[in-house]
C-alpha cells in the first residue's frame, strides 16, 4: 500500500471514530445508555484500528486489536496504562450491554465511557497528527497552489 492510500485508510478510521463519538453524544441526549456504550466503545476500537493501520497492521478481531494496542502502544510507553484500562472496560461493558440478558448500563456508566472515549480518540488523533498531516509531495522546492 502506498503512502497516500495508507494515509487515506488511517484518516478513514479516525473519521469513523469521530462519527461514533458524535452518535454517542446524540444518544446520550436521547437517554439511550446502552447505545451510548456501544458507540463509545466503537469510537475507541476505530481509533485503535487507525493506530494499527498507521503501522501497516490490521485485524478485524476486537480482542486481537486490543492486545496489539496494549503490546505496541501501552507497553511501549506511547499511551498511558489508563488508556488500556478504559479500552478493556469499554469492551467488557459493551459486551455485557449488547449481549447480557437483563443487563442495562446506567446513565453514569454511559457518561463515563463516553468521556473516556472522547479522551482516547483525541489522544490517538494527537499521536497520528504528524502522520496524517505529512505533505503529499516531499520534493524540496515543490509548491502546491
Amino acid at each position: 500500500m502506498n503512502k497516500a492510500n495508507l494515509r487515506a485508510l488511517v484518516q478513514f478510521r479516525v473519521d469513523q471514530a469521530e462519527e461514533a463519538l458524535r452518535a454517542g453524544g446524540l444518544l446520550r441526549e436521547a437517554n439511550a445508555p446502552r447505545e451510548v456504550v456501544n458507540r463509545a466503545y466503537y469510537a475507541m476500537f476505530y481509533a485503535v484500528l487507525a493506530l494499527l493501520a498507521s503501522q501497516k497492521r490490521e485485524t478485524s478481531r476486537h480482542r486481537a486489536a486490543i492486545a496489539l494496542f496494549d503490546k505496541d502502544f501501552v507497553k511501549a510507553g506511547i499511551f498511558a496504562k489508563d488508556f488500556s484500562k478504559w479500552l478493556h472496560e469499554a469492551f467488557n461493558l459493551r459486551l455485557a450491554s449488547d449481549y447480557g440478558p437483563l443487563f442495562r448500563p446506567t446513565e453514569q456508566d454511559a457518561e463515563e465511557i463516553l468521556r473516556h472515549a472522547q479522551a482516547f480518540v483525541l489522544a490517538v488523533k494527537t499521536h497520528l497528527g504528524d502522520f496524517l498531516s505529512a505533505p503529499r509531495n516531499t520534493d524540496a522546492g515543490t509548491s502546491n497552489p
